[in-house]
């Protein structure tokens, strides 16, 4: 285990928690972080410190820092007020606590004093040998240990993105597009004003983690811009670096300065040096998940030769479309590609590229296309659109008044298997192969009580299903960037 992920071990895998003031009040953040670390399964043991000694969610409180048993807790999630957070962290360096979580604010973004301060806060932790983190921070979790050591929800499914954020709504932005497609993380943490650690540690730590196969970031402003970049570079040799920025115009800058007491930097510069840097920016929240979810589900494309798999032509003409402007290489279809969905296609496909199925599918169409299109050799990656319309009309039909007779029940249930199928072929195509299939419907979104078999099996495989095909070709296109820029890196 190298030095960097021993330093930060405490912060995000501590055998236990201190969480000072505690609150029996459920709208207090002491309260919320001992209920949240609770109802998640923390592993660890769990010390709340309340001054009363009142008993709060069943739990036995302390009334005083000194009174938990030396060496049975790493982290301090500390929600005092700022004015007692000095003697807090010198009572928990001496039972043995080595991180700290600041939640309080009152700090840097307040002034000229709330500076002073903060800069008194990260001399005493340092003097007393603790990783602070904060202050002005919303929380971290850890799922790997399930803590969920936060003032607010959520808490992600697990999974291989790590994420470091100056806000803390956009951390819970992130970890909600998590929850909501089934692509989850190992970390996150909202850095708050980053007194002593600031995104640069996190991406140098996250690079380093073996529990992380992406790093995810939202930046407002940097107050060390070429360490950030160092430590940027050093993670995208290794592993993709995803970064969201605020603060890209002047009113946006002036807002980030009052959040978190951060200065941004010129927007057209900035931009220049992602590129050369190999990080993946993205300009949304759901951009930025998204490109990082990709990352972390599907294989790195060796090119940009795209071919399009579509159930109708309309959808992959916009997808067509959107391709040739993300920079990707719509090809030709190779000949002997060609004669190959010629045998498994009625005449009226599209036999071009995008490949319109034009409705010639049949009980096993799509699983050999999707085979025969993703293995060959002259192919990098696949877009497949159209998921799920037989899956819809089977809710139809088990919504309406007329099932289950008529043999609606029979054909309802075809259908749901046959797009399941679908789903899972896509997945095994691309593991097989190890090239990127992204799969997209506006279907991820429906609202039927039933739910849609398709996009529920592209989620059970672990991956990404796309509410449209700009949305997946734009992740694609990523993915083609970051690869040729491994590939540069790396001599070829």
């Amino acid at each position: 285990m190298s030095s960097l992920v021993e330093r930060f071990r405490p912060l995000f895998y501590p055998r236990g928690v201190v969480i000072t003031g505690v609150s029996s009040h459920p709208g207090k953040f002491g309260f919320a972080a001992l209920h949240n670390l609770l109802c998640h399964g923390y592993e660890g043991e769990i010390f709340p410190v309340n001054r009363d000694g009142a008993t709060v969610l069943d739990q036995r409180t302390w009334r005083d820092i000194a009174e938990i048993p030396p060496g049975r807790a790493d982290l301090a999630f500390i929600c005092t007020p700022a004015v007692a957070n000095i003697e807090t962290l010198r009572a928990c360096a001496r039972i043995g606590v080595r991180a700290a979580f600041v939640v309080s604010g009152g700090y840097s973004e307040a002034g000229e004093e709330g500076a002073a301060a903060e800069q008194e806060l990260v001399r005493v932790a340092h003097e007393l040998g603790i990783l602070l983190a904060g202050p002005n921070g919303q929380g971290l979790v850890s799922t790997a240990v399930k803590m969920c050591a936060e003032i607010v929800p959520p808490y992600p499914p697990p999974g291989r993105i790590s994420t470091v954020s100056q806000s803390g709504n956009i951390l819970s932005s992130y970890m909600n597009y998590g929850q909501l497609t089934g692509v989850g993380f190992s970390k996150g943490i909202s850095a708050g004003n980053g007194a002593a650690l600031g995104l640069a540690d996190y991406v140098e730590y996250f690079a380093e983690d073996p529990d992380t196969d992406v790093a995810l970031a939202y930046l407002e402003g940097l107050r060390d811009g070429r360490r950030f970049v160092e430590r940027a570079i050093a993670c995208t040799g290794r592993k993709p670096l995803v970064l969201l920025k605020g603060g890209v115009t002047d009113r946006g800058q002036r807002a980030a300065s009052s959040h978190t007491g951060s200065l941004a930097s010129n927007d057209r510069i900035f931009a220049g040096i992602c590129r050369q840097a190999g990080i993946s920016r993205a300009e949304t929240v759901e951009e930025a998940y998204e490109v990082a979810a990709t990352f972390a589900t599907q294989p790195l494309p060796r090119g940009r030769r795209v071919v399009i798999l579509t159930a109708a032509g309309g959808w992959g003409v916009l997808c067509a479309d959107a391709c040739v402007r993300a920079g990707l290489d719509l090809i030709a279809l190779p000949e002997d590609l060609r004669t190959h969905i010629d045998a498994v296609l009625p005449a009226r496909w599209s036999r071009n590229n995008p490949v319109d199925m034009a409705g010639g599918e049949t009980r096993d169409t799509i699983p050999e296309l999707l085979d025969c299109i993703v293995g060959h050799e002259g192919v990098d990656a696949v877009i497949y659109l159209g998921l799920g319309i037989q899956a819809a009309q089977a809710n139809v039909m088990k919504s309406s008044p007329f099932f289950p007779g008529h043999g609606l029940d029979r054909i309802a249930e075809f259908h749901e298997r046959q797009d399941r199928r679908y789903a899972e072929a896509a997945a095994a195509a691309s593991s097989r192969h190890g090239k990127p299939v992204l799969c997209a419907t506006e279907l991820v979104y429906t609202d039927r009580a039933y739910g849609n078999s398709a996009p529920l099996a592209v989620a059970e495989s672990g991956r990404l299903c796309y509410p449209s095909a700009h949305r997946a070709v734009n992740a694609l296109a990523h993915l083609c960037t970051y690869a040729a820029y491994r590939q540069a890196r790396n001599g070829g």
